[in-house]
């Protein structure tokens, strides 16, 4: 969690005053459902304890003024009025995006400058993106007096990123970091847009969540994501559904979808989503440990279904498990980026060790393993 103290400091070093709000968004870890939610399918992420920070301050006319702290670079200033796609470029994006959608949404946003400061690793798949667009839309609805609810927040995040920024992201990602509660991981019907909080009692099961950033980071608007979202619509097409959450029977593909790879892509998305609700039952029963089987299970269906998996996740998921996890797997869009482990408490230092251990025999860098405690969503801090 960011400190408000040195975030409001650096602010005033920006901008020469105080900021009227300062909002954090957290990132997200999916426990299970991946690739399912621009497929209506179900997702089930939590929130993490790291997140994004916006500290702003209305400002006169619509300009409005952008600064990360980690970027460091000169401020990025753009007119709200003149926001079109493609206009700003970089991580500037993503919050000028959010004044773009209010705006285009026909809500009136007023001038602000906005500084940002995250805890969040670039690239690891933890939705640092959203966290960001999150944290910013939070900002500028406060400074403009709008009283927006939080899963219209949340689409107006993911138009910003779809549309304005290039991203085609589903809707899993915002809602995680506005909708979460801690403790809980938030089960959501992508197609419905209805969700309700799973318990998710990690210290009742004596296991752990840990996510192993495996330093190989990927970019989701380099085309392999968007591939995969096509694959998808064209599997949809050519099995006459309008998505594939409507996929109820695995003689389907056989018998409908000759291409072979449009043929894994579907399995991937019908498995993946009776996995998800396999899981809630699970945790509303109590009986976490048994959550792992399908936490592996969706690895390999990601790995050869989709195939968006990575070198570096393969090797991460066979070391945890051999060295005692219940179950782990790739997350996020693919292609680089975080494992989740599910991991016994008393196994924790054992898998971390193990996974160590594989790298550096593989010659590659050393992973980070970062705490995956389920936690609140975006909330105000200042």
């Amino acid at each position: 969690m960011i400190d408000l103290a040195p975030v409001a400091a650096w602010f005033g070093e920006c901008y020469g005053r105080d900021p009227q709000c300062v909002w954090q968004a957290p990132g997200r870890a999916n426990l299970i459902g991946e690739h399912t939610d621009y497929n209506d399918g179900l997702v089930l992420p939590f929130a993490l304890q790291r997140g994004t920070v916006a500290a702003a301050s209305r400002r006169a006319g619509d300009l409005l003024e952008l600064r990360s702290r980690q970027s460091r670079g000169p401020v990025a200033a753009v007119r709200i009025g003149e926001l079109e796609p493609g206009a700003v470029t970089g991580w500037a994006a993503y919050p000028a995006g959010v004044a773009w959608a209010l705006r285009e949404a026909g809500y009136r946003v007023s001038g602000a400058s906005v500084a940002i400061d995250s805890d969040l690793p670039q690239g690891a798949g933890l939705s640092s993106s959203a966290a960001l667009s999150c944290a910013a839309v939070l900002a500028c609805a406060c400074l403009s007096g709008l009283s927006i609810p939080r899963p219209a927040l949340a689409e107006l995040a993911r138009r910003a990123e779809n549309d304005f920024v290039g991203m085609p992201c589903g809707i899993m990602d915002q809602s995680a970091s506005l909708l979460c509660q801690a403790g809980h991981a938030l089960l959501l019907d992508c197609r419905s847009g209805t969700c309700s909080q799973v318990p998710l009692a990690l210290a009742d099961s004596g296991a752990a969540l840990m996510i192993i950033d495996t330093r190989a980071s990927h970019e989701l608007t380099d085309g392999e994501y968007a591939a995969r979202r096509e694959e998808c619509a064209a599997a949809a097409r050519a099995l006459g559904v309008s998505s594939l959450r409507d996929l109820t029977d695995d003689s389907q593909l056989a018998g409908q979808l000759s291409d072979p790879v449009l043929r894994r892509r579907a399995r991937h998305v019908l498995t993946e989503n009776r996995r998800v609700e396999d899981t809630v039952r699970l945790l509303r029963d109590g009986d976490v440990s048994a959550v792992g089987s399908l936490i592996s299970e969706s690895h390999r269906s990601l790995r050869d279904d989709f195939e968006v998996s990575w070198p570096e996740a393969d090797q991460a998921v066979q070391a945890a498990e051999s060295a005692g996890a219940l179950g782990a797997r790739m997350m996020g869009g693919g292609f680089g980026g975080s494992v989740l482990a599910l991991v016994p408490g008393d196994r924790a230092a054992l898998v971390r060790d193990a996974v160590a251990a594989a790298f550096a025999g593989r010659g590659w860098g050393q992973p980070e393993f970062l705490d995956a405690t389920p936690s609140d969503g975006a909330r105000r801090i200042g």
